[in-house]
């Protein structure tokens, strides 16, 4: 069950619970395991890939080769109905609720409309096209409708709280208690608790979020397809020839041979307005980004994000709270708004001050060029480099010809090695099935034991129908309740596939998010728990793993073996290393803020009454009180921030960002502090034992504990991003005299 209630946004709730991380004893099966109801099974699909059994290697894979989109709705709809009598069975059993037969039977229900969103999340994430989205926009409501009719079972319900009231005194293992707490949780916060026309009107709302949501994201998707621009040979200056490359073969594969095409995207837009020094043609490439969603047209999301806005909050007044952020954060490591809002606040003001610094830098450049402007938003990025150049002597292009995808793909799998004892291996091609031929596979396994750990998927390049930036998914998870399942494993990035035989080239932050992706794959990959609900977890606590992970990618053994020339095989000069370790805090400011004022907007936006909300003027509003400098915006405007509005899984939680990197840079220092560095195996240990192996089995305020002996504190953030401390002066100002 737990698998469909995530794939609707329907995000179980943490509590907190004893650390302990003794493995459960397998459990006896009910009947209400044994079958489904003769008449769900006799109205079965027959020979309906998306519903049959996993088969082949590594205990069953996808058949992502054989995905049939006429097949996903009857089988969206068998699987709903298949679960739904699962469920039935469940809260109408006869014997007294217990672990076994109530939380272990909803943790084994729904399997096969498990297996559906697999195939859903593909065609969601990865394959979007035409017909998908009808069924999406078609099924979305049904989906949220079905959710509702679990969550608002009373029977099952009444059986869940039976069992959780009953907890500590049923010889319960201090992983089956969380189990038990998680999932009462997610019952009581979603609407388990009401009544009457309160029961009805929530579950409509549930219905009409789901239609909005995927409103939001098909338009964002569609202003990111039909905004291409196609250029000619003669609009390319300043571009590097890597840029160039991709750029023509990707026109090519849009039947516009001869010309070279920047798409929508943030991977092919950032370093447009990086190099491109056509100043008119950057302005067009950012006001085409910046402004999906926000075009007055049939793609405008405007309205939508309104109704979205009014729908949660008068869904969580039902539930007896004061806005939405205090429902959302009520189980997240924050809490409340009042203090994810109070940590982004004691950043803001160091990070707005370093933008007026860095802009100060770039206006002289311009200034001394004689270029006769002001900075705006689409020079940002471009004299950024320039002052990179002159103040560090860093040439990002220069950079890039050292990071290789391939390499650093490489780079990762050694430091997974080094961490966590795995070895990826390339499965035999043709042996596991991928829904594109861009897509490959590695089995996973234990260094010392050669015990087979799971499968990780890797779809890097961008391509139609897929949606922007990169994310992490499982497509099936670790647990050993009911018999050993094991991780299978994805990362989905946008790179620009590069021109046929040249290696794909990217930029320092792209490395970042490589490694930080490939962070989440470890997180699942190196799960412990024995129960799905366990591999669940909270934003504000989930982004940290990863977020550590981009710490390795500047350790000396990847650098000295993995960093090496595109053309010439030679490893990247260690003057170039100093230079990039120098610049570590370069354009912080920038980097900073354009996050802060998204996760700001977003708290306020989800904190404030959304009665007759205007979502452009309320941004517009709440960046000018805030004291946005105008040379820069949002990372996400409001119209395509997607993070909040294509789902929940986000909303009224981007902060989570900056609350896991207060984690992740203490946790760091940690590292440096070890005798081995961030190769220590001492740390490393704790490292997996605390804070990736348990997932949501433990507490995750407890597990750092366990980790470093302490919470963590803000000074390692603001060190790592050359902030001074509250109360301090920037070495700038102070060197100013100010």
């Amino acid at each position: 069950m737990r698998q469909t209630l995530i794939a609707l946004s329907i995000s179980a709730a943490m509590v907190a619970v004893t650390g302990c991380s003794k493995e459960s004893e397998p459990v006896a099966k009910s009947p209400a395991a044994e079958q489904v109801s003769e008449s769900v099974a006799a109205t079965a699909p027959v020979d309906n890939v998306l519903l049959a059994e996993w088969s082949g290697p590594f205990g069953g894979v996808p058949a992502f080769d054989a995905m049939d989109i006429g097949a996903l709705k009857p089988a969206l709809e068998f699987g709903m109905a298949e679960n739904l009598a699962e469920i039935d069975k469940i809260a109408n059993y006869p014997e007294a609720p217990t672990f076994v037969n109530t939380i272990a039977e909803m943790e084994r229900s729904g399997k096969s409309l498990s297996r559906v969103f697999t195939y859903w999340g593909i065609w969601s994430g990865n394959m979007s096209s035409p017909e998908f989205r009808a069924v999406q926009a078609e099924m979305a409501p049904k989906l949220a409708a079905f959710s509702s009719k679990i969550i608002q079972n009373d029977k099952l319900f009444q059986r869940v709280k039976a069992v959780y009231d009953a907890r500590n005194d049923a010889d319960l293992t201090a992983e089956q208690i969380r189990v038990v707490e998680l999932t009462y949780d997610e019952f009581a916060t979603n609407g388990a608790t009401l009544s009457g026309e309160a029961k009805e009107r929530y579950a409509a709302i549930n219905n009409r979020l789901a239609e909005l949501h995927t409103s939001f994201a098909n338009n964002v998707l569609a202003d990111e397809e039909g905004y291409d621009l196609f250029l000619s040979e003669d609009q390319l200056a300043g571009l590097p020839e890597s840029f160039v490359k991709a750029a023509a073969a990707l026109a090519t594969e849009k039947g516009q041979a001869g010309k070279y095409a920047i798409t929508n995207t943030r991977s092919s837009m950032d370093p447009f307005l990086t190099y491109s020094t056509n100043r008119e043609l950057r302005e067009k490439v950012w006001s085409n980004y910046y402004s999906r969603g926000d075009n007055g047209d049939e793609h405008d999301n405007n309205a939508i994000i309104a109704e979205i806005l009014q729908l949660r909050d008068e869904r969580v007044a039902l539930l007896g709270f004061d806005n939405y952020a205090a429902w959302r954060l009520q189980n997240r490591m924050a809490k409340t708004p009042q203090r994810a809002i109070a940590l982004m606040e004691a950043v803001w003001p160091a990070a707005v001050a370093r933008v007026h610094e860095e802009v100060a830098d770039m206006q002289a450049v311009a200034n001394a060029e004689n270029a006769g402007i002001e900075i705006a938003p689409w020079d940002y990025r471009f004299y950024a480099e320039k002052v990179r150049k002159a103040k560090y002597d860093l040439n990002s292009d220069e950079v890039k010809q050292y990071l290789q995808l391939d390499n650093l793909r490489e780079g990762m799998f050694y430091v997974a090695g080094e961490l966590f004892n795995f070895i990826f291996s390339p499965v035999k091609e043709g042996s596991v099935p991928v829904f594109h031929e861009d897509v490959k596979v590695w089995e996973v396994t234990d260094k010392t034991s050669g015990e087979h750990i799971g499968l990780w998927y890797l779809d890097p390049f961008a391509r139609s129908g897929k949606r922007s930036g990169a994310w992490a998914s499982m497509y099936r998870d670790h647990t050993t309740f009911d018999g050993k399942e094991t991780v299978l494993a994805s990362n989905n990035s946008n790179f620009i596939k590069g021109a046929p035989g040249e290696p794909v080239l990217v930029s320092w932050d792209d490395a970042e998010t490589f490694f930080h992706e490939f962070g989440h794959a470890l997180h699942f990959l190196a799960s412990n728990v024995s129960y799905p609900t366990l591999n669940g977890g909270v934003r504000d606590y989930t982004e940290f793993q990863s977020q550590l992970l981009e710490r390795w990618l500047s350790t000396d053994p990847i650098i000295d073996n993995y960093l090496v020339h595109y053309k010439t095989g030679e490893s990247i000069p260690a003057d170039l290393v100093a230079k990039i370790k120098q610049a570590a805090t370069f354009n912080q400011g920038f980097a900073t803020t354009e996050y802060l004022a998204s996760a700001l907007v977003d708290i306020k936006l989800h904190t404030t009454d959304p009665t007759g909300i205007d979502p452009d003027k309320f941004e517009r509003e709440t960046l000018n009180a805030l004291g946005m400098p105008s040379e820069l915006v949002m990372r996400h405007r409001t119209p395509h921030f997607g993070h909040i509005f294509s789902g929940e899984g986000y909303s009224a939680g981007y902060y989570g960002y900056m609350w896991a990197d207060v984690l992740t840079s203490d946790a760091s220092e940690a590292f440096a502090e070890a005798e081995g560095g961030f190769y220590d195996k001492e740390v490393a240990a704790k490292l997996v034992k605390y804070l990736f192996a348990p997932r949501n089995a433990i507490d995750p305020a407890e597990a750092y504990r366990l980790f470093r002996g302490r919470d963590a504190g803000i000074e390692p953030l603001m060190r790592d991003r050359g902030f001074p401390l509250p109360g301090e002066k920037s070495e700038e100002t102070a060197a100013a005299g100010e």
